[in-house]
């Protein structure tokens, strides 16, 4: 088991890519605490996850509610060997019409709060541990109206790299996981019905060389690299799960007919 004896901390751990991680984590042997803000989703992964599972209610936006999470977790485990920092949205954000609020909100959760995330479980983290990004290809991709998720997964990859630099002295990794299109819940928050959510998913499926979105389970295995030994001299990198959109766009459906 590629995470024996390790003590995993993962925030948006209660939905989509973070519980697929959970699950896979503990598959691999690890002790998880799983972090949300949302008392409902939380309780019903720790049903999933099991009573073993530590879930823990903190709001990324809010510094000293992460700082009270990880001595909490603190208390459970003695320390943090790897970190996933996965809580984060979507919406949309058209030059011509974005509110303030939600261009704050969005920057607020997705990079600061991944910030305040790393801060705060920075007293935990030993030697030799990983702390994971979670980024997309949303960052390179230039989508129209989806400017300031973009921004907020491009700065993370901005952050990613100052971290590493900074936590290079103590002997902990950091990386960022960017995924392509996957199967989550997040694109509910970019259209009003299932149905719409799914014709939207339906037509980015046409533009990936392997002609499907990833599932999170996938997304999850990679992050496992990134968290395990495996990746020991893995640091400051960006692993890309998204099918070939990136590498080899022309390679899609779309273009090939």
């Amino acid at each position: 088991m590629r995470l024996e004896n390790k003590v995993v901390a993962i925030t948006g751990g209660d939905s989509g890519i973070g519980l697929a991680c959970a699950r896979l984590f503990l598959a691999e042997g690890a002790d998880v605490a799983i972090i949300s803000n949302n008392p409902k989703t939380l309780e019903s992964a720790k049903l999933q996850l099991g009573a073993n599972v530590l879930a823990v209610k903190a709001d990324v936006t809010a510094p000293e509610t992460l700082r009270t999470a990880f001595e909490e977790i603190s208390q459970r485990f003695g320390h943090v060997d790897v970190l996933f920092s996965g809580a984060g949205i979507a919406a949309n954000t058209p030059l011509e019409g974005a509110s303030a609020e939600t261009v704050e909100r969005v920057l607020s959760i997705n990079l600061a709060g991944s910030f305040y995330t790393v801060q705060a479980a920075l007293p935990y983290l030993r030697s030799g541990s990983s702390v994971i990004l979670m980024g997309s290809i949303m960052a390179t991709q230039g989508y129209a109206g989806l400017a300031i998720y973009a921004a907020s997964k491009a700065g993370l990859g901005g952050m990613a790299r100052s971290l590493a630099t900074e936590l290079t002295p103590r002997g902990i990794r950091v990386n960022t996981l960017v995924a392509g299109a996957t199967q989550t819940a997040i694109w509910n928050g970019l259209v009003e019905t299932e149905a719409q959510a799914q014709q939207v998913k339906d037509s980015v499926a046409k533009t990936i060389p392997l002609g499907r979105l990833n599932t999170a389970d996938e997304v999850a295995q990679a992050a496992l690299f990134l968290a395990s030994d495996q990746s020991s001299t893995v640091h400051a990198a960006e692993l890309v799960v998204d099918g070939g959109t990136s590498g080899a766009p022309h390679g899609a459906p779309v273009y090939l007919g």
